[in-house]
């Protein structure tokens, strides 16, 4: 089991601990609760934190032509003993601008985290070349590589770019939870235990906004497996269908999981916040109004939502 530190204070003020929420120490702490730590990792919103990655500024910018090529001769200063010599091949670079610098020694990865190459000083069409002004999908923020990232900003040269994006790092325990402690299988569960220890106080998130309109659902529930006691349900109209926001992708992301949309996100974000397994049903695909909770033959194909055919034992509920 995966928790998230930035996770876990949405619960617990885990800084209020002596050495201020440190993951070594809720490594001892929750090891001698009973929920061992097997490994922390730690987790970057963007491959690599954006180490080596700098702002900087275009002090000049010549073109010249190379076949059917025009490049960029350019000087920026990014905050280092000497400026440096740059060849960009973006149309839109330009005097006076503030950029951001992969300096040399910079390793540049894809969006898995997969290293791709690491920025050393060279030639480039006989001119030298000691760095890399980057487009937003170079520095792993989006997806445009229509020219590069030019910037808003005051900040001064050298400020590294982790500091502009204002990104911070997460870490992440692995907990080898054993199955007498189900109750701990959350970040909520976690900081229970935390609480347990420490006596920190602990809060739920509110949900007083969250109006019930009836306590009626509009279908079927027909339970046929002694193991499911109970069967609880929320139905919702209006919904739009669409990627979740940005926060909502980082807390998955953290623990080893990939965001799908906001309806399944959302539900992902439950199970492993509050320890409430969930799913959602698409209305429209449940056929007859009408749900079933049973277990299927051993040897049944079913595909689960990351589109992999998975046969079943005859003992998962479904």
């Amino acid at each position: 089991m995966k928790i998230s530190l930035n996770w876990l204070r949405d619960f617990i003020d885990i800084s209020k601990l002596p050495q201020k929420g440190e993951a070594e120490e809720l490594d001892v702490l929750l090891t001698n609760t009973g929920l061992e730590v097997e490994g922390i990792e730690r987790h970057e919103k963007i491959p690599g934190g954006l180490k080596g990655f700098v702002v900087a500024e275009v002090l000049t910018c010549e073109k010249f032509e190379v076949k059917d090529k025009t490049l960029s001769l350019t000087t920026v200063d990014a905050g280092l003993e000497e400026t440096l010599t740059i060849v960009c091949g973006a149309a839109n670079v330009a005097a006076g601008q503030k950029v951001i610098v992969a300096t040399p020694g910079t390793t540049l990865f894809d969006a898995e985290g997969k290293a791709l190459f690491t920025i050393e000083k060279r030639k480039v069409y006989g001119q030298p070349s000691e760095g890399m002004i980057c487009a937003e999908d170079e520095i792993g923020i989006g997806t445009s590589h229509d020219g590069i990232l030019v910037l808003e900003t005051d900040m001064a040269n050298g400020t590294p770019a982790a500091n502009f994006f204002n990104l911070s790092a997460d870490l992440v325990l692995e907990i080898g939870l054993t199955p007498n402690r189900a109750d701990a299988a959350s970040h909520w569960g976690v900081a229970r235990d935390i609480k347990a220890v420490t006596g920190l106080p602990i809060q739920l998130p509110s949900v007083d906004s969250l109006a019930i309109s009836q306590t009626h659902l509009p279908i079927e529930i027909n339970i046929q497996d002694k193991g499911c006691a109970r069967f609880c349900g929320v139905s919702m109209d209006g919904i739009q269908v669409k990627p979740s926001p940005e926060w909502l992708q980082e807390r998955l992301s953290a623990i080893g999981l990939r965001p799908i949309n906001n309806i399944v996100d959302i539900t992902n974000f439950i199970c492993h916040g509050l320890g409430q397994p969930m799913h959602a049903y698409d209305w429209h695909q449940i056929k007859g109004g009408r749900l079933e909770v049973k277990t299927l033959a051993a040897g049944t194909v079913f595909k689960t939502l990351d589109g992999v055919e998975r046969k079943l034992n005859g003992e998962e509920l479904m």
